[in-house]
């Protein structure tokens, strides 16, 4: 391919298709990378009844935790933020194509999708090079622990010779709660940065359907 005809087929690039590769794209890349944060998280799911039951009545004593509006919240802007992408795609512009060379008549369009370009792709990219790992071994650990103290003959006998003031018990009720707080301020951190994700992308989307909607026939 000589340079004239390289010049030729980045003008005649269509950008719409672009974004919509581009938004797959991102999509297998992040689920691949998270692959094993969710086995790990479902295969301590399937053991909880079974391996750690007393552990999992504590932690539904406390699920309350999850279900407040500062959880709800991100998921719902996110969520929301999707279906406007998918609406604005799908059913109001479907057929909409911008190319490269159309770009020369709404230069001033440029600096717009230079920038929302550039953030979206880096906080997507951010949110693919740092997923956060899940110890699997050092939780089952933890999780064996506690179901011990919460089963054992002697939590009882050490709350007894302590006169109360050793109650393994409470100190494993305290100690679940806790987690379950850390792993709300986790998914509500994550949902943010989700949320984030899909502004940058609805405002690079609605950026490049508006310059189509003001170009010339």
């Amino acid at each position: 391919m000589n340079s004239k005809n390289s010049h030729m087929f980045w003008q005649h690039i269509n950008l719409i298709h672009v974004f919509t590769f581009y938004l797959a794209a991102i999509f297998l890349l992040s689920t691949y990378r998270r692959l094993s944060q969710y086995q790990g998280v479902v295969q301590l799911a399937v053991q909880f009844p079974n391996r750690w039951p007393k552990v999992m009545k504590q932690m539904q004593d406390h699920r309350t935790i999850f279900y407040t509006w500062t959880i709800l919240r991100p998921a719902a802007i996110a969520i929301s933020l999707m279906l406007i992408q998918w609406v604005c795609s799908k059913l109001i512009w479907p057929t909409a194509t911008v190319y490269v060379e159309d770009l020369y008549h709404e230069w001033w369009m440029i600096p717009f999708l230079s920038i929302f370009a550039i953030g979206m792709v880096l906080v997507d990219s951010w949110g693919i090079l740092y997923v956060g790992k899940l110890d699997r071994v050092e939780t089952e650990r933890y999780l064996d622990e506690a179901e011990h103290w919460l089963t054992s003959w002697k939590t009882p006998l050490l709350n007894t010779i302590s006169f109360g003031y050793i109650n393994p018990r409470s100190i494993v009720d305290k100690e679940v709660k806790n987690a379950m707080i850390q792993g709300h301020d986790l998914i509500r951190q994550s949902l943010w940065w989700m949320a984030m994700q899909y502004g940058w992308r609805l405002l690079f989307g609605l950026t490049l359907w508006t310059t189509w909607a003001i170009l010339p026939d």
